[in-house]
This record gives structure tokens, sequence and C-alpha cells, in this order.
């Protein structure tokens, strides 16, 4: 059974959406989360005709969701690690998403350079294999390139002792917006989102996890929801709430997170023009790094460090800003400073450790994910990529059907499921290497055009129409909300950001008829995002052994 999407109205005024949840109503599904794996799993149980409501303390996409290196990808240096079954299903998934939502994501063409006679073949011949196991689903064919092909594709890669490189294709797309649609695509087939809306405490009824409280971070007004399952898809932060079921059951619970921290930095597009990306497999000390041309600026990254709090807006170590900047600097021709840092973000990955595993070495700890389900019957979902949100909710229903917590109905729903704004012939509109603007709505450009303000641009890539949209249409009601996820500003500039902020508290205020806009708080954030409040800046540098295990990718 499915929703007819085109029936039902998208309806995000919060009060509306209060009003819904305070409706006496035992839902099939309460999903507790609303970055990608909580999103993706809302969508897949509306689809297939559940009664679903969703709930994220904060914004949608605030932590792990929106600070990804944006890329879409099966996993080159999982490839390398031999887990052939984990590359073919991201190839796949890789291959759904870009079809499903061609105005988010599109292919992006990699160049590994190589400055050894044996490095061409070597990661030439392993990419070849990657092909392969795309099949059809593949973007392009790896090549094999001289020098001067190399220099073509990469003008600003360093020449000396260059000796050639490799061409291979993957997918890249902006995580934030990906995440808005997969929310509004979720609500437009009937389901109830929230955000900042935090869980305070679970129901248990004769053992079972029956609901939840949840607290309106606007009024303070507690809500009790019924559910006949609950899903736990908080990211890094799945074991608060795997403690409080075991704390309200009598149980211990053991963590089975172990925080990783993925640091990013924003330069200018001279640093590297054209549509290329960069990729260097092995760093000298055995770490991946980017640099990826996105929505007009480019991202280098990324670390892999240890960190065992659990911070919503984790700020970078120093030593860790000193690799990526350093390294950068080894593969390009002109090396980047602090002061040519645009922004820089930190997000947390939740990566699952082994049951022996006291999470210091991340770099051997598992990038698959991981779903539990507890004595109570809460059903854990954790860790994952975004690659492969689709294929995770998949296995999150399966589990709250072997549960016998809801009736099991047949998979595969969303495989060719166009999320909101996919245009109707399937053409790619958003150019990943423009700056956002009115072509990364999609089909709902027009929308936005006829709104008022349509001729009044902010800055490059932001109208004012654009923050009337995202207060009516994606559930926007702060200037961090605007400027952070529905518009990408602060990860592009952070200090732009800031430049426009007052501008966008004002309309904020006309459109939701309220003061309180968040605008002082995200002063404050953008200058976490200039650098000007690092962590542990003076402080000691990493130890050998935490600077050993950063070596992953988003």
């Amino acid at each position: 059974m499915t929703v007819d999407s085109s029936t039902l109205p998208l309806i995000t005024g919060r009060a509306q959406l209060l009003a819904r949840l305070a409706e006496p109503k035992t839902y099939d599904l309460a999903v507790i989360g609303g970055g990608a794996t909580g999103l993706g799993v809302a969508l897949d149980a509306a689809v297939r005709g559940f009664s679903v409501v969703l709930l994220e303390s904060h914004d949608f996409a605030k932590g792990t969701s929106s600070r990804a290196t944006k890329l879409v990808h099966g996993g080159v240096r999982y490839l390398a690690q031999g887990n052939i079954s984990l590359v073919r299903d991201a190839l796949h998934e890789r291959a759904t998403l870009l079809h499903n939502a061609p105005h988010i994501a599109q292919p992006l063409a990699f160049v590994m350079p190589s400055y050894k006679l044996l490095d061409t073949p070597f990661y030439g011949i392993g990419l070849k294999v990657y092909d392969a196991l795309a099949g059809k689903a593949g973007l392009g064919h790896t090549q094999f390139l001289n020098t001067r092909q190399t220099q073509a594709l990469l003008p600003t890669v360093r020449s000396q002792g260059l000796k050639g490189g490799v061409k291979y294709w993957d997918g890249q797309f902006d995580d934030a917006r990906l995440a808005l649609a997969l929310a509004r695509t979720a609500a437009r087939h009937g389901a109830l989102l929230l955000n900042y809306c935090a869980v305070t405490k679970l129901i248990h009824d004769k053992g079972r996890v029956a609901g939840l409280i949840c607290e309106d971070g606007d009024s303070g007004r507690n809500y009790e929801v019924r559910a006949r399952c609950v899903v736990n898809a908080g990211g890094p932060w799945v074991d608060a709430l795997r403690e409080m079921d075991g704390a309200q059951a009598g149980r211990t619970t053991r963590p089975i997170v172990a925080p990783s921290q993925g640091v990013h930095v924003v330069v200018d597009r001279a640093f590297l023009p054209g549509d290329h990306a960069l990729l260097v497999p092995k760093t000298a000390d055995g770490r991946v790094l980017f640099a990826v041309p996105w929505l007009g600026k480019v991202i280098l990254g990324t670390t892999d460090t240890p960190r065992h709090d659990l911070a919503r807006e984790p700020t970078p170590f120093q030593a860790e800003l000193d690799f990526i900047l350093g390294e950068a600097g080894h593969y390009l021709s002109r090396r980047p400073t602090m002061a040519d840092v645009r922004s820089m973000w930190v997000g947390l990955r939740p990566l699952v450790r082994p049951q022996d595993d006291d999470g210091e070495n991340t770099k051997g700890i598992s990038r698959e994910h991981t779903v539990l389900t507890s004595a109570s019957g809460m059903v854990t979902v954790t860790g994952g990529k975004w690659t492969t949100y689709r294929a995770m909710a998949e296995d999150v229903l399966q589990a709250c059907f072997a549960a016998g917590a809801l009736p099991a109905r047949a998979d595969g729903v969303t495989v060719n499921l166009p999320l909101v704004g996919a245009p109707q012939d399937g053409i790619t509109q958003h150019n990943m290497h423009m700056p956002q603007g009115l072509h990364s709505y999609g089909s709902e450009a027009a929308v936005v055009s006829a709104l008022p303000g349509a001729d009044h641009w902010l800055t490059d890539g932001l109208s004012e129409a654009m923050v009337r949209f995202a207060v009516a249409h994606e559930y926007a009601i702060t200037v961090e909300d605007i400027l952070a996820r529905r518009s990408r500003l602060l990860f592009l500039d952070a200090r732009q950001a800031a430049a426009v902020a007052p501008q966008v508290a004002s309309i904020l205020q006309d459109e939701l008829q309220r003061n309180d806009v968040g605008l002082p708080a995200f002063l404050t954030l953008a200058q976490q995002y200039t650098g000007q409040t690092l962590d542990c800046v003076d402080g000691p540098v990493l130890s050998a052994q935490a600077q050993k295990a950063t070596h992953g990718q988003s």
C-alpha cells in the first residue's frame, strides 16, 4: 500500500504540525533522529503505507548529515581493504541516489596524480575493478593519464615530479538539501516530521517500548506519542537513548559508538579551478586527502580522529588543520594557509565499535551500519554513510518486521522514487561546481521565483525569496537553519554568512511574526567556522596514536 502524494498537502507550518502531534493516535512507527538514516527510514515506511512520526531534537541534518565530504561513493578505500560486498552495495545505491535526486546529486570525475612510476598502474588496476563492480551503474570509465593530460584536468597540481595520473568517476551531492528532500517527500506521503522537538523519555508498557515523551523546543510543551515500533536513529548520539531504554527497564547497556571526528576546510576555487576533484589515496602518514570543487569553492579534507565527547558543534584540533593545509600544499602549486580558509566544519562519524575495542583506533572500526533490537523492542541503527541511507532504511524496516512490531510489507518501494524537486524528465539541473542558485531547486525553481523578493539577492546564491520559501516549505525557523542548511553559505564562506545574517533575521521575523530567530547564536557560530574559536589551538597536538589512527573518508 502506498499513499498518493499528489492528493496530500505539504504542511510545514509549525502550529499545524504541533496540532497533529497533539492528536490522540498510535503511530505504526516513531523515528527518533532527523539525519540521513532517520529521514530515510521515515520515507521508506511512509511509502509502504505505515503511519509515521519523526522527531528531531535540533534541525534536520544539524549533526553529521550536513558535514560530509559531499561525495556519493562506493568507497575506493574500502575496495583496497578487500570489502567487496560493501563497495558493490554502495555503488548500486550511488546509482539509485543519482537517479532519484538529479537536482541534488551528480557525477563527479576524480583525478589521482602520480609521483611514482608504479602509482598509475597500481591504482588504475584497482579502479578498473571499481568500474567492474559498478557494472551498468558505472558513471564513466577509468582512464590512465600521462603528465600532460593530468595537468590539463588539474591545472594547479604540483608539476614537480609528476609522472601522470588516473581518472575515475564517483558522485557528488548537497547533503543538507538531500535531507530536506527526504523529509519533504516523506511528508508528502503522510509522515509527520518535526524538528526542534527532543525526546525526553521512552514509554514502556509490559516490558516493551510503546512510545515516547517529547518536548517542543519553542514552547516547552510536552507531548505523548504512542507507537507500535520505535526506531533510534540518533547517529553518534544513539547510545544516550539506548541507555535510557536500558535504565527504564533495569538493564545495563554497553555503548556501541566510537565517535570519530572529520574536519573539512574550504578555500577559493583558485586553488583548484576546473570540474575535476583531486584525490590523494595515501599521504605522508597513510591518510586520504580530497580536494573537491563544490558550489563555487573547494573542500579540502578529511581527518578521522577519535573524539570521546559528543559536542553538537565540535571544533577542529590545530593538528588536523595543519595536516590538511600542509598535505594540500604538497599536491597543489600554491599551499593554502589559514588566511585562505573561508569556512571550516567538523562532523562526528558514528563508527560502530567491536565489542573488544576501546574506540581509539578508528581506522580499524567498521564503516558499515549496524541494526540492533533491544530486549524491550526498540530498534537502533547507526554507522553507515549517506550513500547507503536507502538500503539502511530497508534493513531497519526488516528489523521492525522481525521483532513483530509491524506487519511485513514488500521492500524496494523507494528504488525508483523521485524526491521532491526532481525534474520529471530526469535531466540534471544542479551543477555542483556553480554557486547555489535557483537551479538547486529543480522543478520547484518556478515556485521560488514567484515569491516576494525573488529579485532581491542578499548575496550570491541566496535571495529573499529563497528565505521565504525555506520558512513556508522547508521547516526553517532560525537564521542558522537558513544559512547553514537551506542555503550552504555558512559552509562556504562563514564571514559572508555573518554579514548577511541580519537581513535573513529580518525576513524570518516578518515571516514567522516573532523576534527571536537565533541571530546572536548564529553570529557566534560563524566565528567558529572562520576559525576564531578553535579547539586546542594553543593546546597539545594529537597524540602519536591518534595521528596514526586518522585515516578515513566521509
